[in-house]
């Protein structure tokens, strides 16, 4: 796995601390991202609000991994998800005197074919799929399960 993280100071002063964050994440795959710091942390328009910030791709890595462990652990089980949206969250707070993300929330809206399973089975399957998460396992954020909505 590799990233090209790519940024250019196009002519600003720098020194001044008033150039872009503007940037680019080039992937392995091919994929292109256009990426900024936060307009949250840093004011625009030295931020760019459309890019991507390393937070919010933070917190849609966790809830990505979770999401593909779930659907790894359902299917050998016959339990068939239609679709998955999860409008995750997160808190970015001061902790020991540094900022960190120190939770992320996920908030999954699960579609099933067919009869849903029942709570336990769906609290086990989060479970195991925050259990064997790599990226869940690789951080120390506070990650929790909001209550699954079924539609």
């Amino acid at each position: 796995m590799t990233v090209e993280v790519h940024w250019e100071r196009e002519g600003a002063v720098f020194t001044d601390k008033r150039y872009s964050r503007a940037h680019i994440w080039r992937f392995d795959g091919g994929q292109v991202v256009p990426a900024s710091a936060s307009p949250h942390i840093v004011p625009l328009p030295y931020s760019v609000e459309a890019n991507v910030d390393p937070e919010e791709a933070y917190i849609a890595a966790i809830s990505s991994c979770h999401m593909l462990t779930f659907l790894a652990l359902a299917a050998p089980q016959r339990i068939v998800v239609e679709s998955y949206p999860d409008n995750a969250t997160g808190v970015v707070e001061k902790v020991d005197g540094k900022m960190i993300v120190s939770r992320v929330e996920l908030n999954p809206t699960i579609a099933y074919a067919g009869e849903p399973p029942i709570a336990a089975k769906q609290a086990e399957l989060h479970h195991l799929a925050h259990e064997q998460c790599f990226i869940a396992n690789s951080v120390k954020t506070q990650i929790e399960m909001a209550r699954e909505t079924l539609t």
